[in-house]
């Protein structure tokens, strides 16, 4: 279904729609994000690009998102982005433009939008209470492969997908990349990779490092405080005993959300070069 036939059926989606909070997409950064840092965030233009919001189908109805890809581009390669805990807020749609200033189809969806609209909400501690812990990964799952589909149907070339995702988004992205084995390369930036197992996320990545079949390459800081080099070895042993082509690279001295560069925690040189080698590794494996 293209995005025009899509919009059509939307007033009918609506009624029939099962809960989703959040419909639409806010504008600027997230509430808990501030202040931001003006003089590090970087804002790419839109220039020879199709951006904006679309409305991507699933069964619970149409799930907002936001689209960047080359403008009239075609077969393109795609990626899905997936944000941190703070929504698709404009880091992330900068980022979208950032990959279809490469040549790509991004496209990242509020994946907690059926529990709260986390970009609106000033508490970090409420947002992980709330909408993060009453998510799915069932729901994280779904909901992307709904936006592979429609991505392939609206200019994205089905047989190169990729996914790239931050924060509790690059443990989103490792999940993924066990779930869809039609995936030819995935990147993690600093995703946890063990925790306690709940009824709404029963898996960790280092649980699933047996059923990772696509490439995925996970970017850590040595001094981040939520993820520790123990668990960093571990899984790369894990996937070493599977046989997995991925990797794993660690920046001894970097932060936590070292490429978020809205933050205080960005550090320009390692996310610079994480940005780089995202890129080599999408061509690298066919994307």
């Amino acid at each position: 279904m293209s995005q025009q036939e899509f919009d059509s059926l939307v007033p009918e989606l609506r009624l029939s729609r099962r809960g989703f909070i959040v419909t639409s997409l806010g504008a600027g950064f997230a509430l808990a994000t501030q202040p931001i840092m003006a003089q590090t965030a970087i804002r790419t233009d839109a220039d020879g690009l199709t951006v904006g919001e679309i409305q991507v189908p699933t069964a619970d109805g149409p799930l907002a998102a936001y689209r960047a890809m080359p403008a009239g581009g075609k077969n393109l390669p795609t990626v899905l982005v997936v944000h941190e805990i703070f929504g698709v807020h404009e880091y992330i749609r900068d980022i979208c433009r950032r990959l279809a200033k490469a040549g790509y189809l991004a496209i990242a969806a509020e994946m907690y939008a059926r529990h709260g609209d986390v970009a609106k909400m000033s508490n970090i501690r409420d947002i992980l209470d709330g909408p993060v812990a009453a998510a799915s990964d069932a729901e994280h799952m779904s909901d992307l492969d709904a936006c592979a589909a429609w991505a392939a149907q609206n200019g994205g070339d089905p047989a190169r997908l990729g996914i790239t995702g931050f924060c509790r988004g690059g443990r989103t992205t490792w999940l993924y990349a066990a779930h869809n084995p039609k995936l030819k390369a995935a990147v993690a930036w600093y995703g946890q990779l063990d925790g306690a197992p709940s009824a709404k996320q029963p898996k960790w990545p280092i649980d699933l490092s047996d059923k990772v079949k696509p490439a995925v390459l996970g970017l850590y800081g040595g001094q981040d405080q939520g993820i520790s080099l123990d668990d960093v070895e571990a899984m790369r042993d894990a996937l070493k005993k599977a046989g997995s082509k991925s990797e794993l690279h660690v920046y001894p001295e970097a932060p936590h959300a070292f490429h978020a560069d809205y933050r205080p925690t960005y550090r320009k040189e390692f996310a610079e070069d994480g940005w780089r080698r995202m890129l080599a590794w999408f061509k690298a494996n066919g994307l």
